[in-house]
């Protein structure tokens, strides 16, 4: 009597970790996609506020950013560059980017220049 009421208590133990297991899957996933579906709103947004004419160095970070990190390069090369004749003071970073965006649509003349930006802003040492 006692090892059937044990053999009976495992099986049950077994079948409410499996639905529990099951469960958390579920909802783990749903986040990613509402996160994924978000983020392509802020995009289209910002190409939206884009093309009627406003630009603030700001958006054209963002934008930019999310063009080069989905490796829109083309785009990306679009934004940092008016994004480069908007300010002067800016991070690094978007000389580099700028850099690497306009050599992957073959203005490597270009790209070396703002290579160089970099350089001198980040004090790396070119020879």
């Amino acid at each position: 009597m006692q090892k059937n009421l044990l053999f009976y208590l495992t099986i049950l133990g077994l079948f409410s970790l499996s639905s529990y297991a099951q469960k958390v899957k579920a909802a783990s996933k749903e986040p990613q996609k509402k996160d994924n579906y978000t983020y392509i709103d802020a995009v289209k947004t910002y190409e939206r506020v884009s093309e009627k004419g406003y630009k603030s160095p700001d958006m054209l970070k963002k934008l930019g950013d999310s063009y080069f990190f989905n490796e829109q390069l083309e785009k990306a090369a679009k934004c940092y560059g008016e994004l480069c004749e908007m300010t002067t003071n800016l991070e690094p970073v978007y000389y580099y980017r700028y850099s690497i965006a306009l050599r992957a649509i073959g203005e490597t003349q270009k790209a070396g220049e703002n290579l160089k930006k970099f350089n001198e802003l980040s004090g790396n040492q070119s020879k």
